[in-house]
């Protein structure tokens, strides 16, 4: 099992959920990641003037981004970060510059890395909670989970210990639990701290929608919170619900169930996403198309790569480009950039030449999407 990382930001890519699952790494984009284009961070101009120039159409100029939470973007340009906000202007400079890696905001705070350890930023840029921790998990609930010393604890966000360090790994609470490692077996505690569900399984996830994946022998079945196996173990792959339906794997297939472990997409096919804003991301041959929560065929399987909907836009790649489709299959944004991620309060970061920037549901960058450096 991989150690916490800050989360990766370029396009997530679709991976079966083997080990527990909720721990991302970080990386740049697919492939290579850019290399630094500039040293200085970027102030926002007027684009009017920009309006006649084909080359400037899409002037993306960030060496990596976030996506937009609690109204501010992770933006990084050389070795300098900070954020813009929804209206495309820095609003938050981050002043140690032994800051290499900064998240996206959560519940007001930022984990960041510097060196070889991890703090918390508040929304001045200024460290709120000192660089201390081996590994980190971004706030949820009031509580992240970090390692001090060889085991993993709580903080709130003071940073004051909650839940002392007494796991072999933790994860983030969702619905009032969090799952915990002790030896080599998972189980869940509650927000103070207490084992609700004994660490007995080989293997859990967190909980979503009132389930949690939870492997026993070595199948996947979903726990209730008593962690009572309320659909049995018998999937060779499990993940979350999601609007009311989980994807699950069969031998090499996949299909979906209720919530009654009862089948509402039998298990035929070659791979699949979950469920958002209606749609699902399926493989059929070397093509990706959209069911919808009856099995039907929403959008004919024709795309290189789809990714799940957000904000009603899902990004799609057709011939090495990403663009965006509607929910009917209609292309909103046009297939133009190397790489797009989720929309995300109105914005969705995309990349073309090796550099970031963000567009509206429309496809129109962010206002100011020209740049010229600024040094602070």
């Amino acid at each position: 099992m991989a150690p916490f990382q800050i989360p990766t930001w370029p396009l997530p890519r679709l991976a079966l959920p083997l080990g527990l699952g909720f721990l991302v790494g970080l990386a740049g984009a697919p492939g290579n990641p850019p290399q630094p284009t500039a040293t200085a961070m970027v102030q926002f101009i007027d684009p009017s003037s920009l309006k006649g120039s084909s080359s400037m159409l899409r002037p993306l100029l960030f060496d990596q981004v976030s996506d937009f939470a609690e109204g501010v973007a992770m933006v990084q340009v050389g070795s300098r970060l900070g954020y813009l906000d929804t209206s495309g202007h820095l609003r938050i400079t981050v002043f140690d510059p032994a800051v290499t890696v900064a998240s996206a905001y959560a519940e007001s705070l930022a984990l960041a890395r510097a060196g070889d350890y991890y703090g918390y930023l508040n929304r001045q840029g200024e460290w709120a909670i000192a660089v201390q921790f081996r590994q980190a998990k971004a706030f949820a609930q009031g509580l992240a989970a970090v390692q001090g010393g060889t085991k993993y604890g709580f903080i709130n966000l003071l940073g004051e210990w909650v839940i002392e360090p007494q796991f072999d790994l933790a994860d983030s609470f969702s619905e009032g639990r969090a799952v915990v490692k002790v030896a080599d077996r998972y189980g869940y505690i509650n927000t103070q701290g207490r084992l609700v569900i004994a660490p007995q399984l080989k293997d859990a996830w967190r909980f979503a929608e009132g389930l949690a994946v939870a492997k026993q022998n070595d199948q996947y079945g979903y726990i209730n919170p008593a962690g009572v196996m309320v659909i049995p173990a018998v999937y060779d792959g499990a993940f979350h619900f999601s609007e009311g339906l989980a994807r699950v794997r069969q031998g090499r297939f996949f299909g979906y169930i209720t919530p009654q472990g009862d089948w509402v997409i039998e298990p035929t096919l070659a791979f699949a996403a979950e469920f958002a804003d209606g749609r699902a991301a399926v493989l059929s041959g070397d093509k990706w198309g959209y069911l919808d929560p009856a099995g039907h065929l929403a959008i004919p399987p024709r795309f290189d790569y789809a990714a799940n909907f957000s904000e009603g836009l899902a990004a799609v790649q057709v011939d090495g480009r990403y663009g965006y489709i509607n929910p009917r299959g209609d292309w909103v944004v046009d297939p133009t950039y190397s790489n797009a991620g989720p929309f995300s309060e109105g914005w969705a970061r995309v990349q073309m030449n090796g550099s970031w920037g963000f567009i509206d549901i429309t496809g129109e960058p962010m206002v100011g999407a020209g740049f010229h450096p600024l040094n602070f």
